[in-house]
């Protein structure tokens, strides 16, 4: 990202912000949609998070991390709206999340694995993300999400398991 005009942007810029909206949007969306399912979840979270990326640009020293910073902000309220929805972390014994299509349809569509995410529920995909994508240690994780850190690595091992039984029904 240009520094010229994320410096505009800190000097409330509205004209910098619709561009800096226009590059990052449909990158932030993508992190957001390995969170959340539904579209109006992504859209009212990606609202969230540019009202929130512009009016805390001023308190951003080094400019160069502009875009880990905006990523994290997406992480964050995406992890915040799904704690609002009180998000349940499933047993090891409870079923797929519910999604439209079909299995196949979703693969063949998207021909790509992470599309296989939105057939897990919303607690082990989000720890998923986390830690296989993100890149946080359980530790954080389990603070970030107010678990346990055991209950962070097996729901990790769950959503690992489910994956390999999709790619393996799937012969991916």
């Amino acid at each position: 990202m240009e520094k010229e005009l994320l410096i505009e942007c800190q000097r409330n810029s509205r004209s910098a912000q619709r561009k800096v909206y226009e590059k990052m949007a449909g990158r932030l969306y993508s992190v957001c949609r390995r969170y959340l399912k539904n579209d109006e979840d992504i859209e009212e979270v990606l609202a969230d998070t540019f009202y929130k990326i512009f009016t805390k640009i001023t308190q951003l020293q080094n400019l160069d991390t502009f875009e880990g910073w905006a990523k994290k902000i997406a992480v964050n309220e995406c992890l915040q709206k799904l704690r609002a929805a009180k998000a349940q972390f499933v047993s090891m014994d409870d079923g797929f999340a519910e999604t439209s299509g079909t299995l196949s349809e979703s693969i063949s569509f998207e021909k790509d694995i992470l599309s296989l995410l939105n057939f897990l529920p919303e607690g082990c995909r989000a720890i998923f993300n986390l830690f296989a994508i993100e890149g946080y240690p359980h530790k954080e994780i389990a603070s970030m999400l107010s678990i346990s850190e055991g209950t962070s690595k097996s729901q990790l091992n769950f959503a690992r398991k489910k994956l390999q039984e999709l790619l393996v029904n799937q012969n991916i």
